[in-house]
C-alpha cells in the first residue's frame, strides 16, 4: 500500500480512511453477490463455486476483501488512531485490547476469532469443501460487525483529525511513520 508523498501524518490518517471506506464498499459489494439474501452456502454450493473459474472469482474476491479490510484496520488504521490519540502502541493485541477499552470494538476475542477464521478461508481454500463452507459462512456473519468496527474508527478518526489545530498532525518526521512506511 503506497501512502502520499507528503508523508504527513494528517494525510496518512486521511489516506487510510478513505482506503477503508473503498475495502467497506468492495466487500459488501462482494458480499452480496456470494451470499444472496445473506444466506449461508452448503458445501455442495462451495464445491460448484470452485469448480466455474468465473464463479470462483467470487471466492477469492470475497476471502481477499475480507482479509484487507481486516489487516488495514488492525495493523494500520488502529495504531496511527491510538497513537493520534497519545497512546503507545505495542503488539497487535495490545492495539486491539485498547480499542476494546475505548469501545471502538465490540470484543478483542471475536476479531482475534475471526483473524483466525480468515487465516482458515486462506489456507484450507481448496483442501477441504466443508471447512472452506464453515469458514466462508463464518465470514459471512461477521462481516456486518467488520463493516460496522471499521465504519467506527474512521469515523473516530476523522472526528479526532477534525478537533486538531491546523499543523498540529502534520509532522513528517514522526517516528511511527518512519517504522509503520514500510509495512
Amino acid at each position: 500500500m503506497r501512502y502520499p508523498e507528503e508523508n504527513s501524518q494528517r494525510e496518512r490518517l486521511v489516506f487510510l480512511c478513505r482506503i477503508v471506506r473503498k475495502e467497506i464498499v468492495h466487500l459488501e459489494t462482494t458480499f452480496t453477490r456470494l451470499f444472496p439474501g445473506g444466506q449461508a452456502l452448503r458445501p455442495d454450493q462451495v464445491q460448484a463455486l470452485l469448480l466455474a473459474p468465473e464463479l470462483s472469482e467470487m471466492l477469492d474476491a470475497f476471502v481477499a476483501r475480507f482479509s484487507r479490510l481486516q489487516d488495514t484496520v488492525g495493523d494500520k488504521l488502529l495504531p496511527a488512531l491510538l497513537l493520534l490519540s497519545g497512546e503507545s502502541i505495542g503488539p497487535s493485541l495490545d492495539c486491539l485490547n485498547k480499542a476494546e477499552k475505548f469501545g471502538w470494538m465490540e470484543s478483542v476475542d471475536e476479531w482475534v476469532g475471526y483473524r483466525a477464521l480468515r487465516n482458515q478461508m486462506i489456507h484450507e481454500y481448496i483442501e477441504d469443501v466443508h471447512v472452506l463452507a464453515n469458514a466462508l459462512n463464518g465470514g459471512r456473519s461477521f462481516v456486518p460487525r467488520l463493516v460496522h468496527t471499521s465504519s467506527r474508527i474512521v469515523h473516530e478518526t476523522e472526528q479526532r483529525l477534525n478537533s486538531l489545530p491546523c499543523g498540529v498532525a502534520d509532522n513528517s518526521a514522526v517516528p511511527w511513520f518512519v517504522e509503520m512506511a514500510g509495512r
